[in-house]
């Protein structure tokens, strides 16, 4: 007789598919909140060669006591192998395009994987600036990371509201108004390989540059997932199932949220 299925999260299963999008060996940088959880379950799962840094500069950390609670977080300084800053981690490593991948939130994202976090005006602004109506965090490094990074995974959940054709404004770049608009920019980075959901994966089509659905989970469909996304979500050809979390990718995941704070979403 097969073991029963385990039971598990919708923020869950999208830390599980972040991470697996992170290579052994990789210097990987992470955002705040679920990025840093995608990120050290990589480590401990599939990738121990990740060599790992916060936007803030504290390197070659693994979180002690649970998911820490940001960046600079005791749970992560405890056993950090160095500590620099924000301009060595952000201007040195990143800027200079050495960083492989970076793992970034979002409060807004559009067809092209651009990211906003700065505020939701409910509307693209125009030429004239007005107070947004909800004033957001910023963009703090995701910036630089989208601009330079060799290649971002954007993680957010997948609400309607949050997929929009158009940000309301662009704190992070990704693929601007499609195409080559990166190159004649002269962004240095990649650009967002992957929007990581609740629901679903997105990855950018060759040529447009336009995200459509790659993959959705067992208990998502691409039907729920097209009805949350403020564009005509396309299915890519090949497009499937993604595998759920397995036993030892969970075990792994929760040795990094001990407190269980994605179990309680």
């Amino acid at each position: 007789m097969s073991a029963a299925p385990q039971r598990y999260t919708r923020q869950e299963m999208m830390a599980v598919a972040a991470g697996r999008e992170i290579r052994d060996g990789e210097l990987a940088i992470f955002g705040v909140g679920l990025s840093l959880l995608a990120g050290f379950f990589a480590k401990a799962h599939h990738a121990p060669g990740v060599r790992a840094i916060t936007e803030g500069g504290i390197y070659g950390a693994v979180p002690i006591g649970g998911l820490p609670w940001g960046i600079e977080c005791n749970r992560l300084s405890a056993n950090a192998c160095s500590f620099t800053g924000a301009l060595d981690a952000l201007g040195c490593l990143v800027g200079s395009g050495r960083c492989d991948v970076g793992l970034i939130g979002a409060a807004q994202v559009d067809r092209h994987g651009n990211v906003n976090t700065t505020g939701i005006w409910g509307a693209p602004l125009g030429a004239r600036y007005v107070p947004p109506k909800v004033r957001l965090t910023g963009s703090g490094g995701a910036n630089d990371i989208a601009s330079c990074a060799k290649r971002t995974v954007i993680m957010l959940a997948h609400e309607k509201k949050r997929f929009a054709e158009r940000v309301d404004y662009i704190s992070s770049p990704g693929f601007l108004d499609g195409g080559d608009a990166r190159e004649r920019l002269g962004l240095t980075g990649g650009g967002p390989c992957a929007i990581v959901t609740t629901l679903g994966i997105l990855r950018p089509e060759p040529g447009t540059r336009e995200f459509v659905l790659d993959g959705w989970y067992e208990f998502s469909s691409p039907e729920e997932i097209a009805e949350n996304t403020g564009w005509a979500l396309r299915v890519a050809p090949g497009a499937r199932v993604v595998a759920p979390p397995d036993a030892a990718e969970l075990e792994a995941l929760r040795a990094v949220d001990r407190t269980g704070m994605l179990r309680k979403n």
